[in-house]
């Protein structure tokens, strides 16, 4: 089984702006885990992590993203970053199988960002990460 990237979904309320995607990988939650949750996992499909304390309420700094803290941590299952000016990153993995996993993102964000929160971009992006945890 390979990965894949499902249709993303992009709405907008107001002046809030919300992605969500579903990514079907062919590994289990442990090993899709750390390339959410660590810095070294991050920066090799997304973005260096300067700071990531790994804990609920704690911090977090996503290079080109913004700092804030960690406002959701459930080990394994998931990882949501507050940062910058009312923007949240929320990584949700679920059991796909015996072996596969699920991973349910949720990018909001205010004001217009543009080409960094598009969904081509994070297509791309979950793109990279499929690539990264093949390699594994």
């Amino acid at each position: 089984m390979t990965g894949s990237v499902e249709q993303g979904i992009s709405q907008t309320h107001g002046n809030t702006h919300i992605l969500h995607f579903l990514v079907r990988l062919p590994q289990a939650a442990e090993t899709v885990w750390p390339a959410l949750t660590t810095p070294e996992g991050l920066a090799s499909w997304f973005t260096p992590a300067d700071v990531l304390e790994p804990r609920l309420r704690g911090a977090v700094t996503l290079r080109d993203v913004g700092a804030g803290q960690i406002t959701a941590w459930d080990v394994e299952r998931v990882a949501e970053y507050t940062v910058g000016a009312g923007g949240r990153i929320r990584f949700h993995l679920e059991r796909d199988g015996d072996e596969g996993s699920i991973l349910r993102f949720t990018r909001e964000f205010q004001g217009a960002q543009g080409g960094e929160e598009s969904e081509p971009r994070w297509r791309a992006r979950f793109e990279r990460l499929i690539g990264v945890l093949s390699r594994r």
